[in-house]
């Protein structure tokens, strides 16, 4: 599918966009039980797991259905679910997506996945990547450039240390356009979650989410091709 869209010329090779987003896992809260405690009869007809005044963590727990799923909350104040990190890696001419990873949604996951996706870029020419604040760290920005990808995030400057983007980076023009480009990667997510129905996952083991999860990002570049391909669209 990608190569297709390089063959029509509508892949950039050089600028890209990099995101994650949390998906929610098929396990329910009952199936996240001790990890040392003895497991649950499959066939028990009664509600006999009682977490009341339990505190649940992934160190010391997980699902009984689902063991690569996290338990995972999207910010300060949201419920907790059990969820897998979706990841994209986006080429800003036209918004296709080239590249999908799949982890475990831990602290890391994210920042983790956009360096093996960066990695895969082929080529041997210096590329450029936008990302939001979250990707703003030390060694996500030390990583890239070791890449040969210029990091074009989002300035955290309220991380402790300051944003580890200075002014070599923004004072290009460069920067404010990845910045603008960057938001397109949210049309991407929009259409997973809501048309492929990628908000909550049907499938268990990282495996398989992660194939299902290339396979709609695959379904979404087709429609997208077929749009960019149209009379209408060349006509302009």
């Amino acid at each position: 599918m990608v190569k297709q869209a390089q063959e029509q010329n509508l892949t950039s090779d050089e600028h890209f966009t990099v995101d994650g987003a949390w998906v929610e896992a098929w396990a329910s809260l009952k199936s996240f039980q001790r990890k040392d405690q003895e497991k649950q009869p499959p066939d028990d007809p009664g509600p006999t797991v009682n977490f009341h005044g339990e505190a649940r963590c992934n160190e010391t727990h997980e699902s009984t259905t689902d063991p690569d799923a996290l338990l995972a909350r999207k910010g300060s104040g949201k419920e907790a679910k059990l969820s897998y990190n979706a990841n994209l890696l986006v080429e800003n001419r036209n918004g296709l997506i080239v590249n999908t990873e799949v982890f475990q949604a831990n602290g890391t996951a994210e920042r983790d996945a956009a360096l093996v996706m960066l990695e895969q870029i082929p080529g041997q020419n210096r590329a450029t990547v936008g990302a939001d604040k979250g990707y703003d760290t030390k060694d996500f920005v030390a990583e890239c450039r070791n890449l040969k990808v210029t990091p074009h995030v989002a300035q955290n400057v309220k991380r402790n240390g300051g944003s580890a983007v200075d002014g070599r980076t923004t004072r290009h023009a460069g920067y404010a356009i990845r910045q603008r480009k960057r938001k397109r990667i949210e049309e991407s997510f929009g259409w997973l979650k809501t048309i492929a129905l990628m908000s909550k996952v049907r499938h268990r083991g990282i495996h398989k989410v992660g194939w299902v999860f290339t396979f709609a990002a695959a379904a979404y570049n087709l429609v997208r091709m077929r749009n960019l391909l149209s009379p209408a669209v060349q006509a302009a």
